[in-house]
């Protein structure tokens, strides 16, 4: 029995702590790739420096005894010029001359090519010998071995077939009998004097390469290698590459894989846990949705692929990829906070596994910060191309006064590097069908959405104008309130005139029973009784939302469906029905909307401006003081409620909104302000 007990304890424990736990599942998912994602070579020590420019770090000395190594294009000429004086290793064939006059013998030749092959056997012979490949001559000294025994010769005097070729030529007066005569010489005839000793001479050169020194001079532990704001020449961009493999070099000896790799996983676990705290401080409700965590996550690994994509390829095209993507989708989907902060922990991280890490995170926060500001109000296409004008401009600024501060010259200045700034804000136009996969993928809302179905001719709102045309002009007036109104106390002024568009769709279904849509006298609700009223105007609520599903509405406009009249009662209908039925027993459940209350500026107003706007219209007198009054009542009768406890409105806001709003009805049913008379 305790087992059961143990075991449905843990089970609920799971299920409360079901965020925590999927938080933390992502979290080590998205660690673990990333550090599978970046190769390990730029985990090492690496100074940041470009010859020509100035050493903009201390005063640099050397923390052991080490050599500076010769460049790769010095060590490469003196490895050439080696291979050219290598020396040619060749063996003497003393019965070379019989063997080319037995070749002669057996070939069927006129009398007069015999003559000339016999006048070139004893040219030939008679020279200091002949090598049948003139390329093991070129330019190599020759060294003959005879037995244990060599001696070195002059190359000029040894005959090549080239040099055959020619004395047949001179002889012989037919040029295609004289090239049939050489060709027969060279290929069938005459036999080397010089052999080439391919073993020796390979060994020889392989001597000599492995006696090559890669090192110029030794530096000394505590020697200064360079000063702060020293410009640096070939020779010291020498010694620091050299420092840098030596101290790599003496790290591999000694370092842990495992341990490198837990450092690394805890830099990345760091800063995504500073994001968490950085979201829970400001209760952000991003935290509360496990698809928006998700979202924030896939965006970083996609962005860290892409960069490590490239670092295997060509880590010096790092700046290539599009990296403002990230602050330019989190502003479109949340805030510029959150854009911000989940921009720099994606560069943090990141920036700790590429070359030049200074560098490219300079680069990545400043260009974000831009791109955040100037996605600050994203409800335009051309946005976009704004957006990559101030990407592809920051970076080229950056650039220029990066290599003027180090260089102090425009010499420097390579016209390649804004070829790449500007494919990375070509790139960055990504972002914009991102959107719409991330919308369809996640389910989430952005401005560009909401610009679209704020249009009156949508289906529904035609459907809504159509068949309850004053349900239409209602909403229409509270979307322009309260669009207004939000823009006046904060927040997605978009939102609240979308949600007030839509909030009254549900009396599509009965818009007979409201009387904004009644012009003939008729009242419906005169031959029904009061429960059954009290439903019929309830249900337009979870009609709404049936509707909200059939036209594929975003769920944060669905929200306005749900809360513009929060959990509050019928009041007409339930006090019709105490009164008329004063002895039954009145279920006020019966008269009560399903709610929920608003939990939202957005939503709290659309339900305030809605309330009072279908009131004021129902007033007889439009005076100020009828209105005052009615606007306080309302606003007061929601407060009282309870309506507005799960809304962020302060009282500050409260106050503004009911000054707005007295303001607006006077404007609307155009009542004049009575001055004293003087």
């Amino acid at each position: 029995m305790s087992k059961d007990k143990t075991m449905k304890k843990f089970a609920s424990y799971l299920i409360s702590h079901l965020r925590i736990l999927y938080l933390i599942a992502i979290l080590s998912v998205s660690v673990a790739l990333i550090l599978l994602m970046f190769p390990d070579s730029y985990s090492k020590v690496a100074y940041s420096y470009t010859p020509g420019s100035f050493w903009q770090n201390e005063d640099l000395y050397a923390p052991f005894d080490f050599t500076i190594l010769k460049s790769n294009e010095e060590s490469s000429r003196e490895a050439q010029h080696i291979r050219e004086t290598s020396t040619s290793y060749f063996h003497i064939d003393s019965s070379a001359r019989e063997k080319a006059v037995m070749n002669a013998a057996r070939q069927q030749m006129q009398r007069r090519d015999a003559m000339v092959v016999d006048e070139a056997i004893a040219l030939i012979y008679n020279s200091k010998g002949y090598c049948a490949n003139a390329s093991e001559l070129n330019g190599h000294p020759l060294v003959v071995l005879s037995g244990n025994i060599g001696y070195e010769i002059d190359p000029d005097g040894i005959m090549t077939p080239s040099d055959v070729e020619q004395f047949v030529m001179q002889t012989v007066s037919d040029t295609s009998s004289a090239e049939r005569l050489a060709r027969l010489l060279t290929d069938s005839i005459l036999t080397p004097t010089l052999v080439f000793d391919e073993n020796r001479t390979h060994l020889e050169l392989d001597t000599r390469l492995s006696q090559l020194s890669y090192s110029s001079r030794m530096i000394e532990k505590d020697e200064l290698i360079v000063a702060k704001g020293q410009r640096i020449d070939e020779e010291t961009a020498l010694a620091l590459s050299s420092l840098e493999q030596e101290e790599n070099r003496r790290n591999a000896n000694i370092a842990s894989p495992f341990l490198h790799y837990l450092g690394q996983a805890l830099l990345c676990i760091i800063a995504f846990v500073a994001l968490y705290v950085f979201l829970k401080n400001i209760r952000h409700p991003m935290l509360e949705d496990i698809k928006k965590v998700t979202f924030a996550f896939l965006i970083v690994l996609f962005i860290s692929a892409s960069e490590a994509i490239v670092v295997r390829l060509n880590p010096a095209m790092v700046l290539i990829v599009p990296m403002c993507v990230v602050p330019i989708l989190m502003r479109i989907f949340f805030d510029m906070r959150v854009a911000l902060y989940i921009h720099i922990v994606a560069v943090i991280i990141i920036g700790n596994m590429v070359p030049n890490s200074y560098e490219f995170i300079f680069y990545q926060l400043v260009s974000g910060m831009m791109s955040i500001i100037t996605v600050r109000n994203f409800e335009k296409r051309s946005s976009f191309f704004a957006v990559a004008v101030v990407i592809f401009t920051t970076y080229s600024l950056i650039y220029v006064a990066g290599v003027l501060s180090t260089d102090a010259s425009f010499v420097n200045i390579h016209p390649e590097r804004f070829l790449v700034f500007f494919v990375n804000a070509l790139l960055t136009l990504l972002a914009y069908p991102l959107i719409f996969i991330f919308e369809r993928m996640f389910g989430l809302t952005t401005n560009l959405t909401l610009m679209e179905i704020s249009s009156t001719n949508t289906p529904a709102l035609r459907e809504l104008s159509q068949k309850a045309p004053g349900t239409f002009q209602h909403s229409m007036q509270v979307a322009n309130i309260a669009e207004d109104l939000i823009n006046e106390i904060g927040g997605n002024a978009l939102l609240a005139k979308v949600g007030a568009l839509y909030h009254d769709i549900g009396k599509i279904m009965a818009p007979i029973y409201f009387t904004e849509n009644q012009n003939n006298g008729f009242n419906p609700h005169d031959n029904i009784d009061y429960e059954e009223s009290a439903h019929i105007i309830t249900q337009h609520v979870r009609d709404g939302i049936m509707l909200a599903k059939k036209y594929k509405l975003p769920t944060e406009v669905t929200d306005f469906i749900r809360t513009h009249h929060g959990t509050t009662v019928t009041g007409y209908f339930y006090a019709q029905a105490k009164l008329h039925r004063a002895e039954e027993e009145i279920n006020i459940e019966d008269y009560r909307y399903p709610g929920p209350k608003p939990f939202s500026r957005e939503t709290a107003v659309v339900m305030l401006v809605d309330s009072v706007e279908a009131a004021c219209k129902s007033l007889k007198n439009h005076d100020k003081e009828s209105i005052d009054s009615m606007v306080d009542k309302i606003i007061n009768d929601k407060i009282s409620h309870n309506q507005l406890n799960n809304c962020p409105l302060t009282l500050r806001d409260i106050t503004r909104i009911q000054s707005y709003i007295k303001e607006r009805m006077m404007s609307i049913y155009h009542v004049r302000i009575e001055y004293p008379v003087k």
